[in-house]
């Protein structure tokens, strides 16, 4: 295989072993994934690599339900900067709670988008900041039902605002300027992903970068 063929495959192992390692708490496995420097970006915290993977251990030691699926993925590779790559993948988040009480599933559809670089010769990922799509609340079980305070849902980006919703009535702080599928944000976030490629210097997670 050439040089690129091999990196490509490198990443998009690395992208599947992700959901999985961290949906089953493979925790030391997931950590190796990472740069030292990397960011996780998500709903619920934006914070380094470490402290996500410490948050999410400890979430599902107090039974945090969330589960990830993948869909199709595209890699990116710097045409100048061959050692830095973006992906972009498509992903479902699931995560199910009680909301008021009622146990309902929420199912957010979106895309990771991940900042990759490779340092002495180890592909690694920089930042993830998922883009959010759409998402739904559907209850558990049949017959129930459950009523949403309307001023709440129009708090947060229709991509993932009963995702909020859950999130925050489970007691987190949730984020309300995550990209979506079209926007300011989202702009902002394909020009950061554009000079990575073009091998601008400085960390991706940085406001002002791109």
């Amino acid at each position: 295989m050439t040089d690129t063929t091999t990196d490509r495959t490198t990443i998009r192992d690395m992208v599947e072993a992700w959901v999985v390692w961290r949906d089953s708490g493979q925790w030391d496995r997931l950590a190796t994934l990472w740069h030292d420097d990397a960011i996780m970006s998500a709903t619920w915290q934006q914070r380094s690599a470490a402290d996500f993977i410490a948050a999410s251990r400890a979430a599902w030691a107090a039974g945090v339900d969330v589960e990830h699926f993948l869909g199709g993925m595209t890699i990116d590779i710097g045409e100048h900067a061959s050692h830095r790559a973006i992906t972009q993948t498509k992903m479902t988040i699931g995560q199910r709670a009680a909301v008021h009480g009622v146990l309902v599933d929420v199912t957010c559809e979106g895309r990771f988008y991940d900042f990759f670089e490779r340092r002495a010769g180890r592909w690694g990922i920089v930042l993830r900041q998922p883009i959010y799509e759409r998402d739904r609340m559907d209850v558990v079980a049949p017959g129930a039902t459950i009523v949403l305070d309307p001023a709440i849902l129009e708090r947060y980006p229709s991509g993932y605002r009963h995702l909020a919703y859950l999130q925050i009535d489970c007691g987190m702080t949730v984020k309300t300027d995550m990209p979506g599928r079209t926007g300011p944000e989202v702009d902002h976030l394909y020009r950061r992903g554009a000079a990575w490629l073009a091998g601008a210097a400085g960390h991706p997670a940085d406001a002002a970068y791109g």
